[in-house]
């Protein structure tokens, strides 16, 4: 086999990657909130568990919460418009991150 070819097979092969996983009340802590409000949050739909009905939260959860605060805090933005702002953004830069992926295998 080539090296090129299997250079691409390593590339092709999805990553794994372990992700955090934190308690309700870390997610509060981490977050800078009250685990009262964070249930708020988690009832208004505006957060929501690793998997239904779970009682742990995702890393990128505490991001997504801190960004939802400083939207709120920072410009006066309502939350349930603050977590539209936040799913817009994320949808941005996933589809950034799409189609710079594309244009380097069309390069390739």
């Amino acid at each position: 086999m080539k090296a090129s070819a299997r250079m691409k097979t390593i590339v092709a092969r999805p990553m794994v990657v372990a992700e955090v996983r934190l308690s309700a009340e870390q997610l509060a802590t981490a977050a800078g909130i009250s685990p009262a409000r964070l249930t708020r949050l988690v009832q208004l739909g505006l957060v929501e568990p690793s998997a239904p009905g779970a009682a742990d939260f995702t890393a990128a959860t505490a991001a997504r919460l801190r960004r939802l605060r400083r939207l709120h805090r920072d410009l006066g933005v309502n939350l349930v418009g603050a977590a539209i702002i936040v799913d817009l953004v994320d949808r941005l830069d996933q589809l950034e991150a799409d189609l710079g992926r594309l244009r380097r295998e069309v390069n390739r």
